[in-house]
């Protein structure tokens, strides 16, 4: 038997490379005869810069002391490789404005920042890089990729013609009179920007980032996520008047807390579905094609999974090819998840087996997903035997 492991991270507990090892080890542990090949995925969020360049031939990270969301500094890195005698930097914003640096008690998506974001992008372009692939996902903050284009020149003025500081969050949008972009960065015209961000999340309307995202994953409450999600329709409309670019309702463009929106409006940027510019440079395909089964894992498997969710679009990919698949989850999310099954998604399982916290099921993540894992195998096993049995009983 051959089974390919191709799981996400679980958010806050688990990259997906420790999730990949962690399944890996329980099939393992049952049979160490079973082949396995093992692909942590990536849909743009944490882990996206090291896992590309991982599977680049001489790509490095390059570190960098940046703006972190909450306006302190941190250590934050991205990717440099050589392909076909161009140099691509590889930015995950994760790794600068992501929810993970953001303590609890800090996540008000009102005042966290991509300023850092943009320095970033400056400092790829410092490096004379041709192509800059950005990674949109497991972000913080909401601020429409404001404090990115600032990072890069862009000036926000209020009505006295003052330059603004919104560098300070999706907060200070509406105080935005002028958007003047003469002082941005000039070799941002000189190079491509591919964003691999979910294609589902737009920028504003009663399905924006802001009323989706913002109050149970960023830390606003619902007055809070409204007040956003009417800063940045104010500021999605300025875009449009001043810059001539309509990011309303852009697939994409709500990426990130609209990072998406502000990439394409003021880098040039092109924004794609998250797996098809990743699977220009990570070849599923051809290591599943030959797989018996596919085995996945998110950390909640809902209604929202077929939307872009690495189970689904694996699921995608891997139904092309005939090949069944299992996802192992932390959480499955009430009736809705059961949408999963017409979405390619042949069987799902929670490694929560007992009543159990949160702190507990998080720090007991790695054993319990070993252990969901092994069972999904011994209960393929089990099929095999009785098709096995079932076999020799219809030839006597």
């Amino acid at each position: 038997m051959k089974i390919v492991i191709i799981p996400s991270g679980f958010k806050e507990c688990l990259s997906s490379e420790g999730v990949a090892k962690a399944m890996n080890n329980g099939i393992q542990r049952f049979d160490p005869n079973v082949e396995t090949m093992v692909i942590p995925m990536i849909d743009g969020g944490e882990g996206f810069a090291h896992t590309i360049i991982k599977l680049k031939e001489g790509g490095e990270l390059i570190y960098r002391e940046v703006i972190g969301p909450i306006g302190e500094k941190v250590r934050s890195h991205f990717g440099i490789f050589q392909e076909n005698g161009k140099k691509t930097a590889v930015i995950e914003m994760a790794a600068v404005a992501g929810l993970t640096l953001i303590p609890r008690n800090k996540r008000n998506p009102l005042k966290t920042t991509t300023f850092g974001v943009g320095q970033l992008i400056k400092s790829a372009l410092d490096l004379g890089v041709d192509d800059i692939l950005i990674g949109c996902g497991d972000s913080g903050t909401s601020d429409g990729g404001a404090g990115m284009a600032e990072a890069l020149g862009v000036r926000f003025l209020d009505k006295y013609h003052q330059a603004l500081n919104i560098g300070g969050g999706g907060g200070d949008l509406h105080s935005i009179e002028n958007i003047n972009i003469s002082g941005i960065d000039p070799r941002l015209s000189k190079v491509k920007i591919d964003v691999a961000c979910n294609w589902y999340n737009i920028l504003c309307g009663p399905r924006g980032v802001a009323r989706v995202f913002a109050p149970p994953q960023k830390g606003a409450n619902p007055e809070e996520a409204e007040q956003l999600a009417h800063n940045l329709e104010y500021y999605a409309q300025l875009i449009l008047q001043q810059m001539e670019v309509d990011v309303r309702t852009t697939p994409g463009g709500g990426a990130s807390g609209g990072l998406g929106a502000g990439l394409m409006a003021f880098t040039g940027a092109t924004l794609h579905p998250r797996f098809d510019i990743i699977m220009q440079y990570i070849q599923l395909e051809e290591h599943i094609k030959n797989a018996d089964l596919v085995l996945t894992a998110e950390g909640c498997l809902d209604y929202q999974t077929p939307n872009g969710k690495i189970p689904a679009e694996v699921a995608r990919i891997a139904g092309n090819l005939g090949v069944p698949v299992i996802a192992i989850t932390g959480t499955i999310g009430g009736e809705g998840a059961s949408i999963n099954y017409t979405n390619g998604i042949h069987a799902y399982t929670s490694i929560i087996q007992s009543p159990t916290s949160l702190e507990i099921a998080m720090k007991d993540a790695s054993r319990l997903i070993a252990d969901s894992a092994e069972a999904a195998v011994r209960q393929i096993r089990i099929g095999y035997q009785m098709a096995k049995r079932k076999y020799k009983r219809e030839i006597i």
